[in-house]
This record gives structure tokens, sequence and C-alpha cells, in this order.
């Protein structure tokens, strides 16, 4: 994907994700990066967050989302979190990165990565 982005880093939540037991319990840290696809040159031009994705109010839903839901895999968290920015809040196109932090001994993190677009969703 090309053209302007918004950049969401190492937004750090809790919720639960995974398949074991005790994942299904406890929440655990699921680290999101986030590269939204939007046309930014409305906003350029008026410096109206009108004119503008709202990075405050998007993160703010996905943070509801996050909290509140129960994924066993990360691969469909990425894929809900996809579908907000794109279908609530009007991106053209997003890469999300989930990462459960700490699910492996000797790794800071594991996770996947995805890109959707729009027409993935209609």
């Amino acid at each position: 994907m090309t053209g302007d982005k918004l950049v969401i880093n190492d937004l750090l939540l809790r919720g639960i994700v995974g398949l074991n037991d005790w994942e299904r319990e406890k929440r655990q840290d699921i680290l999101i990066n986030l590269t939204v696809y939007v046309d930014t040159r409305a906003a350029g031009q008026s410096d109206d967050v009108e004119d503008s994705l709202n990075y405050r109010t998007l993160t703010k839903a996905i943070i509801r989302y996050v909290e509140g839901s129960s994924h066993y895999l990360v691969e469909s968290l990425a894929a809900a979190i996809a579908k907000i920015a794109i279908l609530e809040f009007g991106a053209q196109g997003i890469r999300v990165r989930v990462e459960k932090v700490g699910a492996l001994r000797f790794a800071r993190s594991v996770g996947v990565e995805i890109e959707r677009r729009r027409s993935d969703f209609e």
C-alpha cells in the first residue's frame, strides 16, 4: 500500500488471547502497532480535525474492543482491529501487528502482521 499513513506505535493493552486454559482466564500483555492508510490532504489544507481520521478516537475504539474481546488467535484479533479501522473510521487500508509479549521463553514477543484494504470487507 502507498500514500499517506497515520502511525500508532507500541499500544500496550491487556486482553484475552490464546488457546491454553490459563490464557483464557488471565489477561495478557498485547502489543499493537498500526499503520493506517488514509488521505490526509484535506486535513493538511484545513488544519481541522474534522477532515482527518482522529487517531485518539480510533485508539479508544481499539482499546475498548481488545479489553472486551476474547480471541483464540492473534490472527483473529488483528483482523478484527483492521475491520474497525476500515469500516468504522473510513481508513483506506491498514497494516496491523499484534504481538503477545513474553509468549515464548527466549523471545520478547510473538505475533502476526496483516494488511487489509477496504475491498477485503465488501
